[in-house]
């Protein structure tokens, strides 16, 4: 696919880019390792600044790059909008709590002095998805900029623009030439970049094939990754859950982003108890519905990125149906112009159908039928995937079971899964490996120096 921005919902291709040549790679490259080195040695004070810099341009920019990355990937622009301002969150907790996070921590020893310290690495290469095109990049710019790294930025062909726009508000927010660049190249030419001995880690946030081939070519250079990959977030109610709250919660964390989430809610996993109850309220939230003009206020649902993102969704839909599964509401592309995929649901998922463990990246939920808390930590954790799940009980004994036993990288009870500065963010098992966000996400591209002296 081409570097270019095409609006999803009338396919209009508005402006394209061409890619770096060899020349320009190797010049940003030098450039992010000279920088590196001055960079380094600017205080904590300057890089808090700096952030908070990028914190105002945010917010006062907000309607603006809600615009692009609505024209560029679709989301509802409402969305958008908001998805600036907690860029400017992020970025605000780290100019907050770098100092912190950064500072030595004394150990006791049998030396006269000594302690741990936290030192950049250098050069991060960052390759991020197209689905939340400025979090996704803030959430690892702010941490490696407050550490003292820099970072290097391979983003989506398809939204270009808002990779520019993000090396663009933090050179206005004052950060030195090299300390974060965009580079406009093609996937192909990410193993070469990891390949240089100036990039010390990368981290990537995408598909499982994406995230194998840059674990591999980092792995063959001895280089740490982050990867934050696919998932198929269980959605567990539960006999004693609030159903009203579970219903309508259940349906934002499932249309979040169009349906184009990781961490969206996917497998709705509900005790025959409930599950009438629960498939009706359920019912009525998607009948209610907006899909449309995402640049309009009232629309819910946008198209999706790309065609071929479309035709994914609607074979793995097909295939389950044909199987033997059955529909609700949805389940065929809207006709006309655009990417727009009607909110869907499915139950009676047959076993071995697409429908069963495979991520479904788009507005279509898929109910699951069980008898009791069993069967639904079972059914939850035979996938796959290990981002997040989001259980719903009040009773405080099977909350405890949910939190100690489903294997994710998150457990959110009576709430969606969502990311939070505050809170370490990644999976485990094909989600990935790694953390992103608070403390532990600094720390991952750190080196935790020991030092003893006597």
């Amino acid at each position: 696919m081409g570097i270019a921005t095409i609006n999803p919902a009338t396919g209009e291709t508005i402006k394209t880019f061409a890619a770096l040549t060899d020349e320009e790679i190797e010049a940003k490259l030098a450039i992010a390792a000279a920088t590196f080195k001055s960079y380094r040695k600017t205080s904590l004070t300057q890089r808090s600044e700096w952030l908070m810099r990028a914190a105002e341009i945010l917010e006062r920019d907000a309607q603006k790059l809600g615009e692009m990355m609505t024209t560029e990937m679709g989301k509802p622009l409402k969305s958008a909008i908001a998805e600036g301002k907690k860029c400017a969150v992020g970025c605000r907790y780290y100019a907050e709590n770098g100092a912190a996070f950064l500072a030595d921590v004394p150990a006791k020893t049998d030396a006269s002095k000594s302690f741990v310290r936290y030192e950049p690495i250098g050069t991060i290469l960052a390759v991020m998805p197209w689905n939340f095109p400025l979090w996704q990049v803030f959430r690892f710019a702010a941490p490696a900029l407050m550490a003292g790294n820099v970072g290097l930025l391979k983003h989506a062909s398809n939204v270009p623009q808002c990779a520019l726009a993000v090396e663009a508000i933090l050179t206005e927010a004052g950060f030195p030439l090299g300390a974060f660049q965009t580079l406009l190249v093609g996937s192909d030419r990410v193993a070469g970049i990891i390949k240089d001995e100036r990039v010390k880690a990368a981290t990537l946030t995408g598909s499982e094939a994406a995230g194998a081939s840059l674990a591999a070519a980092a792995g063959r250079e001895i280089k740490k990754t982050v990867l934050e990959l696919g998932g198929s977030d269980p959605f567990i109610v539960l006999e004693s859950a609030d159903l009203a709250a579970a219903a309508a919660t259940g349906v934002t964390a499932r249309m979040l982003n169009n349906g184009q989430s990781c961490i969206a809610a996917k497998r709705f996993i509900v005790v025959n108890a409930v599950a009438d109850e629960f498939e009706k309220l359920f019912l009525e939230h998607f009948q209610g519905l907006k899909v449309g003009d995402p640049m309009k206020e009232d629309t819910d649902i946008g198209p999706l990125a790309t065609p071929d993102i479309l035709a994914e969704l609607d074979l793995q839909v097909q295939e389950t149906v044909k199987m033997g599964g059955k529909v609700l509401i949805g389940g065929k592309p809207l006709e006309g112009v655009g990417n727009f995929y009607p909110p869907t649901i499915l139950t009676a998922i047959p076993p071995g159908s697409p429908g069963e463990k495979d991520e479904f990246f788009g507005p279509v939920a898929l109910i699951f039928r069980v008898e009791n808390i069993d069967e639904a930590i079972a059914l939850a954790n035979d996938s796959p995937f290990g981002l997040g799940a989001s259980a719903w009980t009040n009773n405080p004994e099977e909350q405890e079971r949910l939190i100690e036993e489903l294997e994710a990288g998150s457990v959110f009870i009576n709430g969606l899964v969502k990311s939070d500065p505050s809170l370490p963010f990644g999976g485990i098992k094909r989600s990935g490996y790694g953390r992103e966000l608070a403390k532990e996400g600094m720390q991952e591209f750190l080196n935790i120096k020991t030092v003893w002296v006597k």
